[in-house]
């Protein structure tokens, strides 16, 4: 049985068989629908509520073949206080596979081990793999040219992560950079840096140091291929707002910060973003910004991750 809830849950060997599945998905797209999921119903659990994640999971579940059916907490039981481990035992009987959004990491991997199908982490409040493949993927398409998507074009790249450096986002990012043999610097001030969680994780995994931390802006971005913000308030954190919004401020991501990366460097950002916080409008309009080419590539990112675990298991 396979589940994604981290982004070191698929092996070395397993990510470029992710990346080559996920590129043909995409060329096929609207000519050729591989029936992977045929047969299968698979269900989406959002505590979270969400726009991309939604619609690019429904979607690609019924164009491999599949049955998708949404339930946020109000429909089901877990919110009226049913533990998680018989909610998945139920599940699991009725069920091919779980695409989970939600707050606590330690629900999803509840219900991976206790329900007996494949389980898509589709956000946690500690980790966004989904996110962090699909950015790699469009990264890998920026680089590889007519190649396409390919995965070794990430080797040696530097990303720098501004403002938050403890959110789900960043996470993933300083575990899948080290996954993907690239560089990571993150800026913000320092009651925003990475938690013990995170450095826990990098250690199991065998990652030593795993990622570079300042609270300076321009030491973060210098050199650095990809510049990549993510929201300053989000769910959950809106008591939060005014403190975040006067203490992130100077990481903001402006036309200037941009120019002091690498030449052509990448602006990235997983969306939704609020245009005079976290980024300028001159830099997410501008050309180059990749944001919607992100967005886009979650459908077929997914896609590829599903197939792989739809064959993995499950009822």
């Amino acid at each position: 049985m396979k589940h994604f809830l981290k982004d070191t849950d698929f092996a070395q060997h397993e990510i470029p068989e992710v990346f080559a599945l996920a590129r043909e998905l995409k060329r096929q797209r609207g000519k050729h629908a591989p029936p992977t999921l045929e047969g299968q119903s698979w269900a989406l659990i959002f505590s979270k509520s969400s726009t991309r994640t939604r619609v690019s999971f429904e979607v690609g579940i019924r164009e491999l073949g599949g049955h998708s059916i949404f339930l946020n907490q109000n429909d089901i039981q877990l919110g009226r206080g049913e533990s998680i481990a018989d909610t998945a035992r139920v599940l699991g009987r009725y069920l091919h596979g779980l695409v989970v959004r939600t707050f606590d990491h330690s629900d999803v991997e509840e219900l991976a081990r206790q329900g007996g199908i494949p389980v898509v982490n589709a956000l946690t409040d500690f980790l966004h793999p989904c996110q962090i493949y699909s950015d790699a993927f469009t990264l890998a398409e920026c680089w590889s040219g007519s190649a396409g998507a390919q995965l070794e074009s990430l080797k040696g790249k530097k990303i720098a992560f501004l403002g938050d450096c403890a959110c789900n986002v960043a996470n993933s990012w300083i575990l899948g950079a080290n996954r993907f043999g690239m560089e990571i610097s993150l800026a913000g001030p320092e009651c925003y840096a990475p938690g013990p969680e995170i450095r826990e994780l990098l250690k199991q995994e065998g990652y030593a140091g795993g990622y570079t931390f300042t609270d300076d802006p321009v030491a973060a971005v210098k050199d650095a291929d990809v510049v990549y913000t993510d929201v300053w308030v989000s769910m959950g954190k809106e008591n939060e707002m005014r403190d975040r919004l006067d203490e992130l401020q100077p990481y903001a991501v402006t036309q200037d910060l941009l120019d002091g990366a690498a030449k052509d460097a990448y602006f990235m950002h997983c969306l939704p973003a609020y245009v005079g916080k976290e980024v300028t409008r001159e830099v997410l309009e501008g050309p180059r910004s990749v944001v919607f080419d992100q967005a886009e590539n979650r459908l077929h990112v997914q896609k590829a991750i599903l197939s792989v675990l739809g064959k993995s298991g499950g009822r």
